[in-house]
């Protein structure tokens, strides 16, 4: 029974992910599902509902129920204006959280990557439970009405009523190109991003930034926009990024990277980049790497890399 429910795993924990905005709670999400599915085989009722659909409202339950009393899960530039002190460090539950693309993404739904994003994850944020899994299940997955109605024990009109509703209040956020290492313009650019910050060639970076670029570093709330402050930034001798390297890491369907320093012995952040019409409009640096690596694994770099992943 285990071989039957197990291939469903990734796509489980990619739906979790969404509904979840975190890589560790969608990972508990799928397993619970599994283990519940795994209890409860004996009572499943083919004639009622497909496997698939029986095990996304298992899903379903266990998403909402985890949700009764959490906080909504947002980026920086969605907690407060932009500028001002850096401040504290907030608790990880208050941000977004990467994930690994292995983890959320299965190989038949690559071109789905964009609804990985952390831009889109975290718009989704912004939808009733509910209306989130109505959402994700319709214009994501591509499910019918019907399906959702079955998966909800509603009818066809009240799944077609929350479509509706969530469509009209989900922010319209653009989350950039997913990660595309076929495309040259995106190659070139990502190269070159790379190369410029190796050398900490500020003036190179900020070229290479959208006039409205944003930069943000999770866990604080602080973020900037535009290229004169991001230029400010970048250029603060106290940044400490001279010297630093990046390593390609896939995650969120994005390019994404760990940042690596010299002398340390494990990443110093997770770092992905917004791209859009052949120039950066965001990066958001995570700097939990702590929390981060048990889900990611450690990288294997001895020096630096200006190198853009291949797609398999």
């Amino acid at each position: 029974m285990i071989e039957t429910l197990e291939p469903f795993r990734v796509e489980l924990t990619g739906y979790c992910y969404r509904m979840l905005g975190s890589g560790f709670e969608a990972e508990d999400a799928a397993q619970e599902t599994l283990v519940r599915a795994w209890k409860a085989y004996d009572s499943y009722d083919s004639s009622r509902a497909s496997l698939r659909t029986w095990l996304y409202r298992i899903a379903t339950n266990i998403c909402i129920d985890m949700q009764r009393s959490a906080q909504r899960r947002a980026l920086s530039i969605g907690l407060g204006p932009a500028g001002g002190d850096i401040g504290a460090p907030m608790s990880e539950r208050v941000f977004v959280q990467p994930v690994p693309d292995a983890l959320v993404l299965p190989e038949d739904q690559a071109i789905r990557r964009e609804t990985v994003r952390l831009a889109f994850v975290a718009a989704l944020q912004h939808l009733p439970p509910r209306q989130r899994a109505v959402l994700i299940l319709r214009d994501v997955l591509a499910w019918q009405a019907s399906e959702v109605a079955s998966l909800l024990d509603i009818s066809v009109a009240a799944a077609n009523s929350a479509l509706q509703r969530a469509r009209a209040t989900l922010p319209v956020v653009d989350a950039g190109e997913p990660f595309a290492p076929s495309d040259p313009v995106q190659k070139s650019l990502l190269s070159r991003y790379c190369e410029a910050f190796e050398r900490h060639d500020v003036k190179t970076l900020v070229a290479l930034l959208h006039e409205d670029a944003t930069m943000s570093m999770p866990p604080f709330s602080w973020w900037l926009r535009g290229r004169g402050p991001i230029s400010v930034a970048l250029s603060d001798p106290g940044a400490a990024c001279a010297g630093a390297w990046l390593v390609p890491v896939r995650a969120n369907g994005s390019p994404a990277y760990w940042q690596m320093r010299p002398g340390m012995d494990r990443p110093f952040g997770l770092v992905f980049l917004d791209v859009r019409g052949g120039l950066v409009t965001g990066s958001t640096t995570f700097l939990n790497v702590e929390e981060l690596l048990p889900l990611f694994g450690s990288p294997m770099s001895s020096g630096p890399s200006s190198r853009i992943p291949v797609d398999d």
